[in-house]
């Protein structure tokens, strides 16, 4: 089976005997601390070196078990008496089922080439009660690949001051940039009071290390720092430790250089094989980084009418419709993830797929 379906790093991405090296030294370094309780913010000089990167204060970072873990944490503080939560659509299907688990009210913002869009926002900003929160991945979004401009971006701010919006920025893609000027971030753009950001190590460093951050105004990081003590007491001290001696050795940048290249010969042969093989008529996106691109079928195909026979063929994707609330949207499109099957295997993969959806021709309409 070649799986185009979940968006993981390719074993070769992860620097294993590195960060063994690094468990070591940290605790040869400062076994008595990380191995004992301690705050529920996560490992002292890692939330430093965080907080100096962003230029706030070490207590505005709080250290969580990846960064979903940090959104559970967030959302039960937010939604406690309920409410409605503003997301774009299509949008990272885990955070969708957290607040369905909630019991929010999930209100979907319409994307296109150039991600959210700012009219529909202000318009639906405009009737209902005042949502709790806007989620947003603004930088090669899961699972369409897009990228908010530089525009929009600064007019989803302007939006955010004048309702009292308190938007999060979901950022665990940015730095995985092939290609192309880095846009600002919602929060370097806003300042840190309505905007909050998350990320992670997860695509940067290692999955299994499960080490997200979110930077927080001043008084929902305590409130969000309280909750991670009612619900585990401590943080993994040793996997957080474990990240900031990699850093602190001076590996962070060469090794984010190295996933980078491998990331993009990925990326690269997906674009490829998708222009050689697929019919007119099918589009899809042109990521400048990240792990995925989105897929729009020709017209009269519906991903349902793919999946048995893509499986049968041995070739996996994930349905557009996973990204949408209750399934509604999606359903003649796909996400492609490229971050995991090699650059030989995506050409196999995209071949057999575009079987199923016919005969090719010489050039396919892209996004």
């Amino acid at each position: 089976m070649i799986s185009f379906g979940r968006g993981a790093p390719a074993p070769e991405c992860l620097p294993v005997d590195e960060l063994a090296d690094c468990a070591r030294a940290a605790v040869e370094r400062d076994g008595v601390t990380i191995l004992s309780y301690g705050p529920g913010g996560g490992y002292g000089p890692l939330r430093e070196w965080i907080a100096e990167r962003h230029g706030v204060e070490p207590a505005r970072v709080i250290l969580t078990n990846g960064s979903l873990q940090g959104f559970v944490f967030l959302t039960q503080h937010l939604l406690r008496d309920g409410g409605r939560v503003v997301v774009e659509a299509p949008t990272y299907d885990r955070p969708l089922k957290i607040l369905a688990g909630l019991g929010a009210e999930i209100v979907t913002v319409p994307m296109d080439d150039e991600g959210l869009d700012p009219d529909a926002l202000e318009a639906e900003l405009g009737r209902g009660s005042k949502p709790a929160l806007l989620y947003t991945i603004p930088t090669f979004q899961n699972p369409s690949g897009r990228t908010l401009s530089t525009e929009r971006r600064r007019r989803l701010v302007e939006l955010a001051r004048a309702h009292e919006l308190l938007v999060l920025e979901d950022d665990p893609y940015g730095l995985v940039r092939f290609e192309g000027e880095a846009p600002p971030t919602l929060y370097e753009l806003e300042g840190g009071e309505r905007v909050a950001y998350s990320s992670s190590f997860s695509k940067t460093v290692a999955p299994g290390v499960r080490v997200g951050y979110f930077v927080l105004p001043a008084e929902l990081a305590a409130a969000i720092e309280a909750t991670a003590v009612s619900t585990y007491i401590s943080p993994p001290f040793l996997s957080q430790a474990t990240v900031h001696e990699f850093i602190t050795r001076g590996r962070f940048e060469p090794n984010l250089e190295r996933v980078r290249g491998l990331l993009k010969a990925r990326r690269d042969a997906m674009l490829e094989a998708l222009e050689r093989d697929f019919p007119e008529g099918a589009r899809w996106s042109r990521p400048e980084g990240g792990y995925f691109l989105w897929l729009d079928l020709p017209a009269g195909l519906q991903t349902t009418d793919l999946e048995g026979p893509a499986q049968e063929a041995g070739v996996a994707f994930v349905k557009g419709a996973d990204f949408f609330p209750a399934g509604a949207g999606g359903e003649t499109s796909l996400r492609l993830a490229y971050s995991f099957v090699s650059p030989k295997e995506i050409g196999e993969g995209i071949a057999r797929l575009a079987s199923l959806v016919g005969a090719p021709s010489p050039a396919a309409a892209t996004l």
